[in-house]
């Protein structure tokens, strides 16, 4: 049996007082690697996208929202604790195949917080955040689990092997709760993931439909590889990298159009938006950067949709800072789940801008860009691709084209003087993530694990991917 090394202390996350009163649905849509620039209702002109156009125009567009990281392992924790990654030990590297570290069990998700005010829980789609049984979905708050432990990439299709140590890696393995069901042998198998794994969702709309649900949908594209069906491939004119996304909108229409079905639009809150900024083939619009590297606007500013018809007034439009962290508090205030009170949350409630209120105003007079720089109204320090630390007006250079840091030396002084006192609060109070003695791979020997089109009982169809 393998033996924990945890310091930090159990939480009881308890129900809140008044939890009687109505209380939304909430489906958390979170795709991989997507851009700023790769919708239409943020700019793009080529990406079909009705549905996600459509739902910006029922809803509200969060032009100034920022994930927490530029990677899908600290981005995806962030996410789900409300702390920065680096104060949980998910920063850094993303967690790969057989790793003893995961996201701490400990940890308050979004899950274990809806859970604890009644809500049935869901995730379909990526993980990410440690492979091993001990940190998976289940032990983090979801009641259903269906997709990958880590990303699609992680597969001996890629003959890069494993970016560290080169080695091939093992079988990529499609999990169901706590079962290793089928592995993804080849690109037709790629192509069956985001089209089956939204038939799951659906499914668990359906039996849940009574209840208060929280579904969480962790796309597995557009990650590459990039493989899509021959139809929708021909939709997108042979483009592979415009056939992922509209795939994409195809699935989250799906979502949203069995919503519909079963009256519970006026009930549900859906939150769309990516992990970081955008991969080869994507569009980070009118800023620079993309996924990985140095904190650019591109990095991390990323496309963001709510929707709750009835509640969000249609074609609402916010401005205002919001980054990813708030996601927890926010669920929290609206649902009426606890926070713990024994450590440090990062996130703050930022429920109304969520909810396209015109009077809303951010909760962040600062945002952090983890250690690596800061906004503070349009000035933005950030260190560069050199190391060295640079300073922009965003009000006037949206592009970050013009460092401004031999101009404006007091300020980069007084920002550095902030980031610096940030980063050693962060240090003080950090808390140790999930670490096992030893690790395991999902699937070493195949057996008889089938390959994942035998076990949907797909027959052969024709495909569209990459080179």
């Amino acid at each position: 049996m393998k033996k924990w090394i945890l310091n930090i202390p159990l939480l009881a996350l308890s129900l809140a007082l008044g939890a009687e009163a109505a209380k939304p649905n909430v489906i958390l849509i979170f795709i991989d690697d997507m851009g700023y620039g790769d919708i239409g209702a943020f700019g793009n002109e080529i990406n079909q996208t009705p549905h996600l156009d459509r739902m910006a125009e029922e809803g509200n567009r969060l032009t100034h929202f920022y994930v927490s990281n530029t990677n899908c392992t600290p981005s995806r924790s962030a996410l789900m604790t409300g702390a920065y990654a680096h104060r949980i030990g998910m920063d850094g590297d993303v967690c790969f195949p057989g790793e003893r570290r995961g996201l701490n069990p400990e940890e308050v998700t979004i899950a274990n917080a809806m859970k604890s005010v009644g809500y049935k829980t869901g995730i379909f789609g990526k993980w990410h955040m440690g492979d091993q049984w001990e940190f998976l979905p289940l032990r983090q708050g979801f009641d259903e689990y269906y997709g990958i432990p880590y990303s699609n990439d992680m597969w001996p299709g890629n003959l890069k092997g494993h970016r560290h140590t080169k080695e091939p890696y093992t079988p990529l393995p499609v999990i169901r709760n706590e079962e290793v069901v089928a592995y993804v042998s080849d690109g037709m198998d790629q192509a069956l993931l985001c089209r089956s794994i939204i038939n799951e969702a659906l499914l668990f709309i359906e039996e849940n439909r009574e209840d208060y649900f929280f579904l969480y949908l962790p796309f597995v594209s557009v990650h590459r590889p990039r493989f899509v069906s021959r139809d929708i491939g021909k939709q997108a004119d042979g483009n592979i990298h415009r056939a992922v996304v509209e795939e994409i909108d195809t699935q989250v229409g799906r979502v949203l159009d069995k919503i519909r079905d079963l009256n519970l639009a006026e009930h549900t809150l859906v939150l769309f938006t990516s992990d970081n900024g955008p991969a080869v083939g994507m569009s980070a619009g009118p800023f620079r950067g993309r996924k990985g590297g140095p904190k650019y606007e591109g990095h991390m500013r990323i496309p963001t949709i709510s929707w709750w018809p009835g509640t969000i007034p249609a074609g609402s439009l916010s401005d205002q800072i919001v980054p990813s962290i708030d996601v927890l508090p926010s669920l929290a205030a609206l649902t009426g789940a606890k926070l713990p009170t024994d450590r440090k949350i990062d996130g703050r409630n930022s429920l109304d801008v969520f909810l396209g209120k015109p009077d809303a105003v951010s909760r962040h007079p600062i945002l952090f860009y983890e250690n690596d720089g800061l906004r503070l109204g349009n000035w933005k320090l950030v260190r560069g691709a050199k190391g060295k630390f640079e300073l922009y007006d965003l009000g006037e250079d949206i592009g970050e084209k013009n460092n401004l840091a031999g101009k404006y030396p007091e300020i980069v002084a007084e920002l550095r003087d902030i980031l610096n006192n940030h980063a050693r609060e962060i240090a003080e109070n950090s808390r140790e993530p999930g670490m096992l003695f030893d690790a395991e791979y999902h699937l070493v020997e195949l057996g008889h694990t089938p390959r994942y089109r035998d076990y949907l009982a797909v027959e052969d169809f024709e495909i569209l991917g990459e080179d």
